[in-house]
């Protein structure tokens, strides 16, 4: 792009000769795959758009002109692909312009990255969660446009990048969130602390809270094995092993923080008008990354929700949070 300048000043003695571009970067899992490949000796360059910073480039990923500049200029070994919409309420509500975002940007990115090994980020929402855990192989039937928008991009990226690409499916994810509500797992954090008023809480989908940090180092050992094995390629899952309601995410953070958790009260029947239809239990089959020595031992989940939420435990100036 004309006037970015794609290395930081600080690195003109050494450049690290793995080069790794990073869509998505302002967002919550892009920051911490942009940050574990910073910091494990790769030549990484962010992107974003509405969110973009000034040690990020914005770039329009629908652009075609845009996205041929950056991989032109840049020239990266490796492409991980985070940028999405990711809220299914959202994508219900605004389609038109997450189909953009989570397809046919897809399809662009994917045309200009001939050669180039590309990770794009999916969901364990491709799924219908009546009959878990699910493998690599098996049939998908998303339940709302969230799932897919979501699946009709990895089709885009695998058609358009049949020799040169890896689809890694994920479930809901947190980590360090710059607002609570940036996570479907760190927003119930409001509701945990104030503790004096009695709230419901969704205790019927399991869900499989995975820690943004431990994605971030999978992708990197994809992309490491990649540059030495070029077949790597196709559809994989990776998961953290701990199964929780909501419900019981909220329960686990009170105890992670010594809160009380008595005013917390289990919701066990969907109410009508909840939003977006959710999976049952769309638990992800790993054993694929497992046997290739690729995956990432799971963070202990209070350990992980300690370091993402710490910095908001006294922080009184977030609670314009909206509980989703």
């Amino acid at each position: 792009m004309p006037g970015f300048n794609y290395r930081d000043d600080q690195d003109e003695v050494y450049t690290p000769y793995r080069r790794v571009l990073v869509t998505g970067a302002t967002g919550l899992l892009g920051r911490a795959v942009y940050k574990e490949f910073k910091n494990n000796d790769w030549d990484a360059l962010g992107c974003g758009y509405n969110r973009a910073r000034p040690c990020f480039l914005k770039c329009n990923l629908l652009d075609e002109d845009a996205v041929r500049g950056v991989i032109q200029g840049f020239q990266p070994h490796v492409i991980v692909h985070c940028a999405a919409e990711r809220r299914p309420d959202v994508v219900e509500r605004h389609t038109e312009a997450a189909m953009n975002l989570n397809v046919h940007a897809c399809s662009t990115l994917a045309k200009e990255a001939d050669g180039i090994f590309l990770i794009y980020i999916s969901t364990d929402y491709v799924f219908d969660g009546r009959n878990p855990p699910y493998g690599e192989n098996d049939a998908p039937n998303p339940l709302n446009l969230y799932g897919k928008s979501k699946l009709e991009g990895e089709r885009e990226i695998l058609r358009h990048c049949p020799a040169g690409a890896a689809v890694l499916r994920v479930p809901i994810l947190f980590g360090e969130v710059e607002k609570v509500e940036e996570s479907a797992v760190t927003v119930v954090w409001d509701r945990v602390q104030e503790g004096a008023e009695s709230c419901t809480i969704d205790h019927c989908q399991q869900r499989f809270p995975t820690y943004t940090n431990d994605v971030a180092r999978v992708c990197r050992n994809m992309a490491e094995r990649a540059l030495q094995d070029p077949s790597l390629r196709g559809i994989f899952h990776y998961s953290a092993k701990e199964q929780m309601t909501k419900y019981e995410m909220a329960c686990a953070i009170a105890d992670a923080f010594n809160l009380p958790s008595s005013h917390l009260i289990p919701m066990t029947e969907q109410p009508a008008g909840a939003g977006a239809q959710r999976p049952q239990n769309a638990q992800l089959e790993c054993s694929r990354l497992e046997l290739l020595g690729l995956s990432a031992e799971p963070t202990p989940f209070k350990t992980a929700i300690r370091d993402s939420l710490w910095p908001f435990q006294h922080d009184k100036r977030w609670r314009q949070t909206v509980f989703h």
